[in-house]
């Protein structure tokens, strides 16, 4: 028998629509989307093909903006350190789905600035090592990791170029219902994937870039601002020796 919802809740719920994020049950809250988002009704295609171009000069030195975005965004901010945990272990070991990294010219001394994360490969290495299909590439790009049947044998985090997936080594106490997250899984950027599925079309780092270093949309879309952009201005992959055809993309690196 299905359970009729009672009219005070769904009025409570409906009223918190516009609301960042509403706690349902101890450890667990609700996030919710802007008032104007539909939520998927259609098969993802490959018609589309999400990712971004990253414009490292636009990257500035000590700016955090993105990585505290991405943390509030998918609940990593509610993960504490340990209590008597190491404090340069916590660093290398807490979950982080965006790393600030520097580069260094050798020839020039010149330092680049720029946030490495997962970074979509149309070949995505992590893919092809998992055993259990629990890393897989959806057909509009986005490379996720289905926590329900990983296993947690960190064979992704191997196998990836770019170091751009972590794992979870303790309970988590507190988590968003758009971002399930458990000890033992790894996990990386989805590029915000509950956002898109639900008919938004912005990623919580790009939103947060007062820089505007960020520009993300379909790469498919030959007028989208992302597909403008990588006409306009030279950019690069990262490990492009590789070949595994990033959605990420940087200038001026």
């Amino acid at each position: 028998m299905s359970k009729v919802e009672p009219k005070g809740r769904r009025e409570f719920l409906k009223n918190t629509a516009a609301a960042a994020a509403v706690t349902v049950a101890p450890g667990v809250m609700l996030h919710t989307l802007s008032a104007n988002a539909a939520e998927r009704t259609t098969a993802v295609t490959d018609n589309v093909r999400w990712g971004m171009l990253i414009d490292a000069n636009k990257c500035v030195d000590g700016c955090n903006d993105c990585v505290a975005a991405c943390d509030k965004e998918n609940g990593l901010d509610l993960v504490n350190k340990p209590d008597g945990a190491d404090d340069g272990l916590w660093e290398r070991q807490r979950p982080r789905w965006i790393r600030q990294v520097k580069l260094k010219d050798n020839l020039s001394g010149k330092i680049t600035n720029l946030p490495m994360m997962c970074q979509h490969c149309e070949k995505p290495p992590c893919v092809d090592v998992c055993p259990t299909g629990a890393s897989f590439r959806r057909a509009d790009g986005i490379v996720m990791v289905d926590r329900h049947i990983c296993i947690g044998c960190r064979y992704c985090m191997m196998a990836c170029p770019y170091k751009a997936r972590s794992f979870i080594h303790a309970e988590v106490a507190e988590k968003l219902t758009h971002t399930p997250r458990g000890k033992g899984c790894v996990e990386a950027c989805n590029l915000c994937v509950h956002r898109l599925d639900n008919g938004e079309s912005t990623t919580a780092c790009q939103d947060a870039c007062k820089h505007q270093a960020i520009v993300f949309g379909d790469l498919n879309d030959p007028n989208s601002a992302v597909s403008q952009a990588l006409k306009k201005y030279p950019s690069v992959q990262i490990r492009a020796d590789l070949q595994l055809n990033t959605g990420v993309r940087y200038s001026n690196i």
